[in-house]
């Protein structure tokens, strides 16, 4: 066997509408096609490709941690990623690897979950 990349992630709410136009306004993923599952959701796609799975009708509370910390994309664009950010209130931390230089931004997801995104380290982080 070889694993050749992550496929997707799951994130799950208990408001699939608000955790689509998050993802949609702030990372520019598109709901696109899903099976027609029993349970309520969508899938979100980034270069034609399904990479965050919303699985909805589950409440927060009832939610048990898991081991997963958080969710990493790699991204392009890191000033207009800010911007996003910014225009849409999103808390977040921008810094700079020591070392390699890869920019990395950390936020939370409107269920809680963390999300990082990842930037070249030739990228400005100034608009």
């Amino acid at each position: 066997m070889t694993i050749a990349g992550m496929n997707h992630f799951t994130v799950l709410t208990d408001d699939v509408a608000k955790t689509v136009r998050f993802y949609g306004d702030v990372l520019d993923l598109v709901a696109g096609e899903r099976p027609n599952f029993d349970f309520p959701g969508a899938w979100l796609y980034a270069e034609g490709r399904a990479i965050l799975h919303i699985v909805g009708g589950r409440a927060r509370e009832a939610l048990k941690p898991g081991v997963i910390d958080h969710i990493a994309f790699s991204a392009r664009g890191l000033a207009a990623t800010l911007a996003r950010l910014a225009a849409h209130n999103v808390e977040h931390i921008c810094r700079q690897q020591v070392g390699s230089g890869v920019w990395q931004v950390f936020f939370f997801d409107p269920n809680g979950a963390r999300v990082e995104l990842d930037f070249a380290a030739d990228e400005s982080a100034d608009a």
